[in-house]
């Protein structure tokens, strides 16, 4: 997957001053598959940046093209393909189904593809320190913990790009470690790169390109 940036900009960063290093208002390219941090502080477009490659911002100037064609031309069965079968997310807000179970909220994203079987996912819960809360609420849940559930539940389909807005900004050390280390041994069975915004802490992980803003 190529991701072309030609002078994008959000219309809400207009006013604010963008360096040449900028992934703002500059012309370049992202080629996955990839390990990528994008490192800056809060309020400087972490979230528009990710929300925009998944096409969920339109207001901005410029062009940002996936695979040469702009997203701007995209209809909604070419989103839906996309995310179905390339690209993943994990959102800032995490936005699971507080209602759900942690296993419900898991299995409603794998009957898409059935990427995974109950076990594998099970595993999965384990490794990340909550096999015991499968049958609880998410609603009931610490912000860690739904972080893990997200983390796992974005993990439940195929992918070429895995996007990642703060997914360890409730989690201490040990615990953004092992979720790494699954993130990174599922990318690279997906043959997928990743984009991972953080506030500056990169947990040891050994990065191939860091962005900025």
């Amino acid at each position: 997957m190529t991701i072309t940036f030609n002078n994008l900009l959000p219309f809400p960063l207009e006013e604010y001053p963008h360096g040449n290093e900028s992934v703002w208002k500059n012309n370049f390219e992202l080629h996955l598959p990839k390990k990528i941090v994008l490192n800056a502080s809060s309020g400087k477009g972490k979230s528009t940046f990710v929300n925009m490659i998944y096409g969920l911002r339109k207001d901005y100037s410029g062009e940002l093209l996936i695979d040469g064609k702009n997203i701007a031309d995209f209809t909604l069965d070419d989103w839906i393909e996309l995310r179905k079968e390339k690209m993943s997310i994990v959102f800032q807000d995490l936005q699971l189904f507080p209602e759900l179970t942690v296993f419900e909220n898991l299995q409603l994203k794998n009957e898409l593809k059935q990427h995974k079987t109950d076990e594998e996912m099970f595993e999965m819960l384990e490794l990340l320190g909550i096999g015991d809360k499968k049958n609880q609420l998410c609603k009931n849940l610490s912000l860690g913990q739904q972080q893990r559930v997200a983390i796992i539940r974005a993990l439940l389909q195929p992918f070429e790009l895995l996007l990642m807005d703060e997914p360890f900004s409730h989690l201490d050390e040990q615990n953004a470690s092992i979720a790494l280390n699954l993130i990174s041994k599922e990318t690279d069975a997906n043959q997928g790169g990743f984009i991972l915004t953080t506030l500056g802490s990169y947990h040891g992980f050994q990065y191939e390109q860091e962005l900025n803003l």
